[in-house]
């Protein structure tokens, strides 16, 4: 086994990571890339847990008009369709995996219990947390943070539309300078918008490190595990 600089990752999905290039939906592609390299960590040895988002089918921004604790369940009710496809496409690559949810759905899932799921890691099963922090008002970035200082996560791989943390969004700004190591306290000090500010403060209470990638190269996924110094880490 070669050697890791990870042992336990938080792997930290938006739904649109899932949609490639349409932005919408489920790219059958995108994701197989996705969970093929997700396997190649999982054949290193690395016990992996993730949390992904629903922004692919439904964001709390479309349902403006709506009361906003509904809105934000039909967002967690869309993380678990992602989950399930993310569970399906890894089991097809001959990887266990179990999907635990934050609002039960026993025909579907398991309800999450903190228990159970280390004991799936420590079995080198993959686990999938849908439906965010089973709250309204709490993104799943926050869930992430939440998820990973529950399961002893030694570091949240973020993966981003963009390859790092910027002083500014680079798709707008071209003097946008990339950081390659930044502290929780200048995220919050300068309003970069990596995670919301709950799940910045909870990563940086609880003394989780925070490495921000590029999607758009999965492959990296591997390298980080093996201590390659890639996109930004946050401490």
């Amino acid at each position: 086994m070669p050697n890791l600089a990870y042992k336990r990752i938080l792997l930290k999905l938006s739904g649109e990571a899932l949609a490639g290039e349409k932005g919408t939906g489920i790219n059958a592609d995108t994701l197989g890339k996705i969970c093929d390299n997700i396997k190649a960590v999982s054949d290193l040895g690395v016990e992996i847990a993730i949390v992904v988002g629903g922004g692919n089918f439904w964001r709390g921004r479309y349902g403006h008009q709506m009361e906003r604790t509904t809105s934000d369940y039909m967002g967690m009710l869309a993380t678990t369709i992602n989950a399930l496809a993310l569970q399906d496409a890894l089991e097809a690559r001959g990887i266990y995996t179990r999907v635990q949810t934050a609002i039960e759905m026993r025909e579907i899932a398991e309800p999450f219990i903190k228990r159970k799921a280390i004991k799936h890691l420590n079995e080198k099963r993959i686990v999938i947390f849908a439906c965010g922090t089973g709250n309204p008002y709490f993104t799943t970035d926050t869930a992430g943070a939440l998820r990973a200082a529950e399961v002893e996560a030694d570091v949240i791989l973020l993966a981003k539309t963009i390859d790092g943390v910027y002083s500014a969004d680079p798709k707008v700004d071209s003097k946008a300078v990339k950081y390659d190591e930044i502290t929780y306290l200048d995220i919050l000090n300068k309003d970069l918008k990596v995670m919301d500010s709950t799940a910045t403060s909870l990563c940086k209470d609880n003394k989780i490190p925070l490495i921000v990638f590029g999607i758009d190269k999965p492959e990296n996924m591997i390298k980080i595990v093996q201590g390659e110094k890639i996109g930004t880490i946050v401490k």
